[in-house]
């Protein structure tokens, strides 16, 4: 495998794993999300208005609460960029989200909103995994105002 297989093989496996992230948030599944993410105290998200919460007790517990409290979510990702340096990854992305207003699916009021993200990863080397995987360490939003 030439150095440009195996830097496109991982960029293909960072994309998924991001993808992996977004598709967790928008069926509001907790195991999905765990599958994305380091178990570890390194860990680190910032959701947009929330302060900075650190380790995957306080991680696992946000999007519980969010999971919780949202009926539907959407988003549509725009300007995704990745980055590989050896074992570690980041994209950069705009979020482009609709929201039902209430925490049912039943809600007729939907939102749209804006935010910039950076999701970090790194490589994990788990033999039981049969490959190299991609595991979320950071995931920083931050709202965009008016049409960004």
């Amino acid at each position: 495998m030439t150095e440009a297989d195996a830097l496109s093989s991982d960029e293909e496996r960072v994309r998924a794993a991001n993808s992996a992230f977004y598709a967790a948030l928008e069926s509001r599944d907790l195991d999905a999300m765990s599958e994305v993410w380091e178990h570890s105290d390194r860990i680190v998200v910032t959701h947009p208005g929330w302060p900075m919460l650190r380790g995957w007790a306080r991680v696992v517990g946000s999007w519980d609460a969010i999971f919780r409290n949202t009926g539907y979510i959407q988003f549509v990702l725009t300007d995704e960029q990745v980055t590989i340096v050896g074992d570690s990854a980041w994209v950069t992305l705009d979020e482009n989200i609709l929201q039902s207003a209430a925490a049912t699916e039943q809600s007729d009021e939907f939102s749209g909103s804006k935010a910039t993200s950076v999701n970090v990863f790194v490589r994990g080397h788990d033999p039981d995994a049969g490959d190299d995987n991609w595991k979320m360490v950071v995931h920083h939003a931050s709202p965009v105002a008016g049409d960004g």
